[in-house]
């Protein structure tokens, strides 16, 4: 092939030639002679070609040979190559079939093992069967004769075990509660008394008492005239006007002002002060005197509030709650100034909450409104209790969830939700049961009294009750036959908790029960 290549461009090539030298020659006119030349040129450099194709084939032949030996070398290494990981792959396989053969041949042991072991098994669960039989016709004769001897059913037998340990059980669980109760005491009732004595002592309090009533002295009694006016038109004008009973007798130089409305009282008060400086007593003046007067006691009521909470260090207070904080000046709960009271529970509050680790500025806000529900408006419902309508106020006027539940929490209506509500109840329960600060109904006095002698009385056993201090004690004497010590601590403790549950009262009451044996003899 490489031959006939070579012959072929070796006669294209003469082609090319014999035809530039024929040209050259029949231009010159010498073609015979040219011929000539380029046949021996031809033949020349045919011989050539010839010489260089051979020798160009004797290359490419050696170069083919040599690459067939390389591809050789690598087909045979790639030969080996796998004949190696075939022989590799066969002993893993001879292997692995003799591991599985052994494996086999264990796992024949096991079978046989565990077939050893399961007759076995069966066996003794057959033996166990028998003798769980025989064991329950024995326990059934044993319960029989049981029955027979102690004239009970087994089910009678269970009952009344069952309700011994239900005794057993409940005795255990009292003396539990009682040490339980008594370790609290050693070790919580110490640490608050300390927190409420240093709260106590760091607060100054004082022991006025408000009345219904006002005295408004004049300089002499010639001014009782003019004051009731002919045939009393003045007086009438003024009690319409105020709302205030206007007492006039024989008191020498005063005049009595009756109203359970302390507001009303002041606006008379003032009224009858100006009227008697200015001379001019007649309808029409006390009716321009009382509407200015009203303004004025509005505007105290806005100043005093103001007063209250910067005295306090409360900040961003409603104007309304403000203005609600005022009017506590002229209201009294047991004969107590509410807005004394008020600012009272806000700084025992602070101090508490201080001591306790809290934001005593948040507690000084909850017992300052704590009882702004006593001081209602004319539209606002009498029948809702004043811890709660305190807390709609405060939910109202923007207070935080905190000062609303203590407001609302501080008399048990709703439930305590925060820290600052046991400290709020506990510091109006100090400022209104400490000595001199409330003046109480005799009647609603009494009538706890009764009360807390009315609940020892609802207990078995008890003979005899009396509250003493003031309602701050219960003794009770019981039967020494009907109860003995065991239950005379239960009894104490049961007694505690129908008051907790049932009563309402100021501080706390103590539980004394008494019981005793008396052995009496008469020697003649």
């Amino acid at each position: 092939m490489d031959n006939t290549i070579i012959l072929t461009v070796g006669g294209v090539v003469i082609g090319l030639v014999l035809g530039f030298i024929i040209a050259k020659m029949i231009e010159k006119g010498n073609a015979s002679k040219l011929i000539k030349d380029a046949k021996r040129s031809a033949s020349s450099i045919l011989k050539e070609a010839r010489t260089e194709g051979e020798a160009i084939k004797k290359d490419k032949i050696l170069q083919a040979k040599e690459k067939f030996i390389e591809l050789k070398a690598e087909h045979e290494k790639v030969i080996l190559a796998r004949d190696k990981k075939m022989a590799e792959a066969e002993k893993r396989t001879r292997d692995k079939e003799s591991q599985v053969s052994s494996e086999l041949a264990k796992n024949k042991k096991l079978n046989a093992q565990v077939e050893t072991k399961i007759s076995d098994y069966e066996h003794m669960h057959e033996l166990l069967e028998k003798r769980q039989q025989e064991l329950d016709k024995l326990h059934k004769s044993q319960v029989e004769q049981l029955e027979v001897i102690s004239s009970l059913s087994a089910e009678d037998a269970k009952a009344q075990l069952i309700e011994s340990l239900k005794g057993e059980a409940k005795n255990d669980a009292m003396a539990y509660i009682q040490s339980a109760l008594e370790e609290a005491k050693l070790t919580a009732e110490q640490d608050a008394k300390k927190v409420i004595i240093n709260t106590i002592q760091r607060i100054g309090t004082e022991e006025a008492v408000d009345n219904c009533v006002s005295v408004f002295n004049i300089e002499s009694d010639d001014v009782k005239g003019r004051i009731i006016g002919r045939e009393g038109r003045n007086i009438r004008a003024l009690e319409s006007a105020t709302g205030v009973e206007i007492i006039v007798d024989d008191t020498p130089e005063a005049i009595i002002l009756s109203c359970f409305d302390s507001v009303r009282r002041e606006v008379a008060r003032l009224s009858l002060h100006k009227l008697v400086t200015d001379g001019r007593i007649h309808p029409a003046r006390i009716e321009e005197i009382v509407k200015k007067t009203q303004k004025q006691i509005d505007q105290e009521i806005i100043e005093v509030g103001k007063r209250t909470v910067i005295d306090l260090g409360i900040h961003n207070l409603n104007p309304e709650l403000i203005k609600m904080v005022g009017r506590m000046k002229y209201r009294s709960s047991y004969g107590q100034n509410l807005l004394q009271h008020s600012r009272e529970v806000a700084k025992l509050c602070g101090v508490m909450a201080a001591e306790l680790g809290l934001n005593p500025k948040l507690a000084k806000r909850a017992g300052l409104l704590h009882d702004i529900g006593k001081v209602p408006d004319a539209e606002t419902d009498m029948e809702t209790p004043h811890a709660i309508l305190g807390m709609q106020w405060a939910e109202k006027y923007g207070e935080k969830t905190e000062v609303c539940n203590a407001i609302g929490a501080h008399h048990d209506e709703i439930e305590m939700k925060s820290l600052l509500a046991p400290i709020v109840q506990v510091c109006d329960a100090i400022s209104g049961a400490r000595p001199g600060a409330r003046r109480q109904v005799l009647d609603s006095y009494i009538q706890r009294l009764k009360d807390l002698e009315d609940i020892a009385f609802g207990f078995q056993g008890v003979k005899k009750a009396y509250a003493i201090q003031a309602g701050r004690e219960l003794r009770v004497i019981v039967e020494s036959e009907k109860v003995d010590d065991q239950k005379a601590a239960e009894l104490s403790f049961n007694i505690s908790q129908k008051i907790q549950t049932d009563m309402t009262y100021p501080g706390q009451v103590k539980i004394t029960v008494i019981r005793e044996t008396r052995a009496v003899n008469i020697a003649k």
